[in-house]
C-alpha cells in the first residue's frame, strides 16, 4: 500500500508523526520506505539532467572549437596575402587603410557566416521543439551572443596578422614568398 501526504511543513519534520500514526492504527503493518516527491522527482530527471549538462559541455566545447578553426583560417589567410600587402604598402598605401580592407573582409566574410549561421539554427530548432523539453527554442540573446563572439574572433584572427604583415618592410614583404 502506497499512501502520499501533502504538506505545508517541513517533510523531513512530518516523518515521525506519519510512523506515528500508523503504528496507532495498527503496530504490525511495515513502514518500508518514506520518500519526499522531490527526491523521487529527482531520480527521474537524473538521466535526462545528467544528458542536458553533458550536452551543454560539448556546446561550449563545439563553441570553443569553432572560435579556434575561425582565428586560425583567417589568421591563415591573411597571412597569405603578405605579399599582397607588401604591394600595397610598396605603392604607397598607408597602414590604416591596408588594415581597414583586411580587416573589413573578414568581418564581412564573419558577419555572412554568423546570419546563415543563426537562420540555419533556426530552422533546426524548429525542427527540434518536439524533443526539448523546458528549453527555449528561438532564444535571441544566445544565438546574437554567439554570433558577436564569432565576429569578434574573426576581427581579431584578421587584425593581428595583418597589423604585423603591415609593419613588415615592403622589401622584405615582397620577398615573402
Amino acid at each position: 500500500m502506497t499512501f502520499a501526504v501533502r504538506t505545508a511543513a517541513s517533510p523531513a519534520a512530518i516523518t515521525a508523526t506519519i510512523r506515528d500514526i500508523v503504528n496507532q492504527m495498527d503496530s504490525n503493518l511495515p513502514i518500508t520506505d518514506i520518500h519526499m516527491e522531490t527526491q523521487r522527482i529527482e531520480r527521474l530527471v537524473f538521466q535526462q539532467n545528467m544528458i542536458a549538462k553533458v550536452s551543454g559541455f560539448f556546446g561550449v566545447l563545439a563553441l570553443a572549437l569553432a572560435c579556434i578553426g575561425l582565428y586560425g583560417l583567417l589568421a591563415y589567410e591573411v597571412s597569405r596575402r603578405t605579399r599582397e600587402i607588401g604591394v600595397r604598402m610598396a605603392l604607397g598605401a598607408q597602414h590604416v587603410h591596408v588594415l581597414r580592407l583586411v580587416v573589413g573582409q573578414g568581418i564581412s566574410l564573419a558577419t555572412v557566416g554568423a546570419v546563415v549561421g543563426i537562420g540555419v539554427a533556426l530552422g533546426i530548432t524548429r525542427y527540434l521543439k518536439s524533443m526539448l523539453y523546458g528549453v527555449q527554442t528561438d532564444d535571441p540573446l544566445t544565438m546574437i551572443a554567439v554570433a558577436v563572439l564569432l565576429v569578434l574572433v574573426a576581427l581579431a584572427a584578421c587584425y593581428i596578422p595583418a597589423r604585423r604583415a603591415t609593419r613588415v618592410d615592403p622589401i622584405v614583404a615582397l620577398r615573402y614568398e
